[in-house]
């Protein structure tokens, strides 16, 4: 198999890399996180000239018509400089969610705005009880005519707190845990009933509690009795992005740990001479070349048809790449000392990333035990 990038894609990597080493140093990062949104709108536009708003929608409908290859470049340049803007909820979360479960009528609507960097969206779909479960919903919507009122609360909706539109899950028939009976909802989020309350998350982007008293729906996405299927579809496609990301986080961690090694000294001598350590950050780099191996095969599964299939592949995917990710983070803390416990200096913004990363939509542990429960990857003989 051909893993060579091609011009076009080389082309793209690039120019995501130049524009981020431009926009993107540490300190200014630190200043974006001071905004009032949270991430730096100069850059959101400048993605938007670039065409990386635009990357997953077909080209007749105002897009890149990029793939599943294209998504994870760029997300890995993004994890590289542990970026704050809403790309992942955006375009690839809510870009899923449009191309998956979208009228045509809709797409034409949203997203040429969303590739202009005028339309941001984010998915609610987190709740108190839910933990990890994606069809743990107790959020309610209920036919109102030609259309669906919704109420509920929702604990952890990622940049929710600047979002036009928000992407909800809302249970219209069944119990808190039946697999049927869900629905995902289009919500303007300054439509009447829709609260929210802002925060920061601990990697420094932004997050909403989101509260739903009696909020009509704009749309529906998919099918209202049965979406758990397109939930799980997007879902799955957010976790080969974020496989990219942990990547490209991980590949600067362990640089930057390298280089302290190099330059530290200790006993007359750098640390790295050290035989001990040169074992950690080459076991460092056998876990980085270990996620890399999985974002790719992420890039490729993702377009299976099977969706337990697919769901299995995601699932190894989450258990490599988050544990690679642990022991990554945690070396690069160990191996720098007191100084990557610091806000001022990166290691430690890089670990913060690398965990958060790995406990959306499921951590290693939890997927660990859905391998258990269905099998394994690999079927037994």
């Amino acid at each position: 198999m051909d893993f060579d990038l091609s011009e076009e894609q080389r082309l793209l990597q690039d120019s995501v890399a130049k524009l981020l080493a431009d926009k993107y140093g540490f300190e200014q990062r630190k200043a974006y996180m001071k905004t009032k949104e949270g991430w730096s709108t100069e850059v959101w536009s400048q993605m938007a000239e670039l065409g990386l708003l635009g990357l997953p929608f077909a080209e007749d409908e105002g897009g890149f018509g990029g793939g599943a290859v294209e998504t994870l470049l760029v997300a890995e340049q993004l994890g590289r400089a542990i970026a704050l803007e809403p790309w992942l909820t955006t375009v690839v979360i809510g870009g899923s969610f449009l191309r998956n479960g979208a009228s045509a009528e809709l797409r034409g609507a949203l997203v040429p705005k969303i590739a202009a960097g005028e339309l941001k969206l984010a998915f609610a779909q987190v709740e108190r009880q839910s933990r990890y479960d994606l069809f743990d919903v107790l959020t309610s919507a209920k036919k109102d005519g030609s259309g669906y009122v919704l109420n509920g609360r929702k604990g952890y909706v990622v940049h929710g707190d600047s979002a036009e539109k928000l992407i909800v899950t809302a249970r219209t028939a069944g119990g808190q845990r039946d697999l049927k009976g869900i629905g995902v909802f289009l919500v303007d989020a300054n439509a009447p009933g829709v609260q929210r309350r802002g925060y920061r998350t601990v990697d420094g982007q932004r997050a909403a509690e989101v509260e739903l008293s009696d909020v009509r729906a704009e749309a529906v996405l998919g099918n209202p009795e049965n979406g758990l299927p397109l939930v799980d579809q997007v879902v799955d496609e957010a976790i080969a992005a974020l496989a990219g990301e942990a990547v490209g986080a991980m590949q600067v961690a362990h640089d930057m740990t390298v280089d302290y090694m190099k330059t530290r000294q200790q006993f007359g001598r750098p640390i790295g001479s050290f035989q001990a350590l040169q074992h950690r950050a080459a076991d460092m780099l056998v876990a980085l070349e270990q996620a890399r191996s999985m974002s790719l095969f992420a890039a490729m599964a993702v377009a299976e048809r099977d969706p337990a299939e697919r769901r299995k592949s995601m699932a190894a995917v989450k258990v490599q790449v988050g544990r690679s990710a642990r022991f990554v983070g945690q070396q690069s803390i160990q191996l720098h000392g007191g100084i990557a416990m610091t806000m001022e200096y990166a290691c430690g913004h890089y670990f913060k990333r690398l965990t958060v990363n790995d406990a959306m939509f499921g951590d290693a542990d939890h997927y660990v035990r859905y391998l258990s429960d269905t099998g394994g990857l690999v079927q037994a003989a």
